[in-house]
C-alpha cells in the first residue's frame, strides 16, 4: 500500500531544538503552530489540548523530557534525569487518563539513565524512536484492521484518531484509510464528538486532505443509523486498555458501543500496545477526567442555551470489553478480547 496517497498530515515536528505543534484547537480554519521550547510549553499545550490523541500525547511527552534535558548541565544521563525529575512529573500529569504519556516518559527515564556522555544526542535519538515506532505500528494496525472488514463496508468513526492523533495514518482513522484503499470501504460516517467537535473539526477535516469523502452526523444519531442498517461496524480509538480489555475512549463511545450491539454491529477498537495498560485490571480502576463545564456551556466564548446550575463533563467513559469485537494493535488482532487473551498477547498483570 502507498501509505503517502492517504496520509499527508503531521501533528507534531522536531524542528530546530524546538517542537512544533499543529494547534488542533485551531482547525478547520486556521492551521496555527506553536513553537514549544520548554517542557512546561509542551505540558500546556497537551493540557489545553492544543496536542491531542493518546499517541500524540505520548509523542508530545516525549520530545518535552528533551526539552528540559537539553535545558540542564550535566555530565551523564542519569545526572540530568536527577536535575529534571521535578518538570518530568509535571508533564506527566498533564492529562491523567490517556497511559501513553505515562508510558512515554517512562521510557525516556530508563534511557537516560543509561546513557553516557552523549545523553543529549541519544535522548533526542530516543524521542524520535517513539514517534517513528508509532508510526510504523500504524501502518500495520491499519492493515491488520482493513482485514477484518466485509467487503463494501459501512463504517462509524467517533472523534479522531487520525494524522492528528499519533504520529501519522492514525490508528481507528488508519483502518479506515486502510480500508478505502483496499476497496473494502465504501461509506463513512463521523460522529461529530461532543464538546470538542473532534469528529467534525478533525476527523472530517484530515479525511478532506486525502480525498476521501466521509458524511458527518451528531452523536445521537448513530443508533438510529444502526437500526436502519446503514452501518456494519463501529471503529474506534482507545485512550487505555485494561488488563481485561474494557476500554477508556472519548465520552460517547460507550454508547456508540451498546447500540452496535443492540443492532449486531460489530466494534472494533483499534491502538498500539503503548495504550495497553496490564497493571489496571479494569475500567473501574481508570481515572475519568473532568474538565471544565464552559466546555458545554459555550462554543467560540459565546456563552449558549440557558445557564445550568451545574455541569458535569467527563471527558471519556468506559466500554466493557464484552462490548468489543476485535481489539487491534501492531502485533495483531484479539478477536472478543478478555483477561487471558490480554495475558496471551501482553503478559500477564502486574503483581500476578
Amino acid at each position: 500500500m502507498n501509505f503517502e496517497q492517504v496520509d499527508r498530515v503531521r501533528p507534531l515536528v522536531w524542528q530546530d531544538k524546538h517542537l512544533s505543534v499543529l494547534d488542533q484547537r485551531e482547525l478547520p480554519h486556521r492551521q496555527i503552530h506553536l513553537v514549544c521550547r520548554t517542557s512546561s510549553e509542551v505540558a500546556e499545550a497537551i493540557h489545553v489540548l492544543a496536542v491531542r490523541g493518546a499517541p500524540a500525547i505520548g509523542i508530545a511527552g516525549a520530545f518535552g523530557v528533551v526539552l528540559a534535558a537539553h535545558a540542564v548541565q550535566a555530565d551523564t544521563g542519569a545526572q540530568a534525569l536527577q536535575r529534571i525529575n521535578a518538570e518530568l512529573t509535571a508533564l506527566e500529569h498533564a492529562r491523567p487518563t490517556a497511559v501513553n504519556l505515562h508510558w512515554a516518559i517512562q521510557r525516556m527515564r530508563e534511557k537516560l539513565v543509561d546513557m553516557g556522555a552523549d545523553w543529549r544526542d541519544g535522548i533526542l535519538r530516543a524521542a524520535q524512536a517513539i514517534q517513528s515506532e508509532d508510526l510504523a505500528a500504524n501502518h500495520r494496525m491499519g492493515s491488520f484492521g482493513a482485514e477484518c472488514l466485509p467487503d463494501g463496508a459501512r463504517v462509524l468513526t467517533h472523534c479522531n484518531t487520525g494524522s492528528l492523533a499519533t504520529a501519522g495514518f492514525g490508528t481507528a482513522l488508519g483502518v479506515i484509510r486502510a480500508g478505502v484503499a483496499s476497496g473494502r470501504i465504501t461509506k463513512i460516517y463521523a460522529s461529530e464528538t461532543r464538546p470538542w467537535l473532534q469528529g467534525s473539526r478533525l476527523t472530517i477535516w484530515e479525511l478532506l486532505q486525502d480525498g476521501i469523502p466521509a458524511t458527518l452526523i451528531v452523536d445521537s444519531a448513530s443508533a438510529y443509523l444502526m437500526q436502519q442498517g446503514l452501518i456494519d461496524t463501529v471503529i474506534v480509538g482507545a485512550d487505555r486498555i485494561c488488563a481485561n480489555g474494557d476500554v477508556a475512549n472519548k465520552i460517547g463511545t460507550y454508547a456508540h458501543a451498546l447500540a452496535a450491539k443492540a443492532h449486531g454491529v460489530k466494534v472494533m477498537v483499534v491502538a498500539p500496545s503503548s495504550t495497553i495498560d496490564m497493571a489496571t485490571a479494569t475500567g473501574l480502576g481508570i481515572a475519568i477526567e473532568q474538565r471544565p463545564g464552559t466546555e458545554l456551556t459555550h462554543i467560540g466564548g459565546a456563552e449558549i442555551g440557558a445557564r445550568a446550575a451545574a455541569v458535569y463533563n467527563p471527558v471519556f467513559d468506559i466500554t466493557p470489553a464484552v462490548c468489543i469485537d476485535f481489539l487491534v494493535t501492531e502485533k495483531g488482532v484479539i478477536a472478543a478480547p478478555d483477561a487471558a487473551k490480554m495475558a496471551a498477547v501482553f503478559g500477564s498483570p502486574a503483581g500476578r
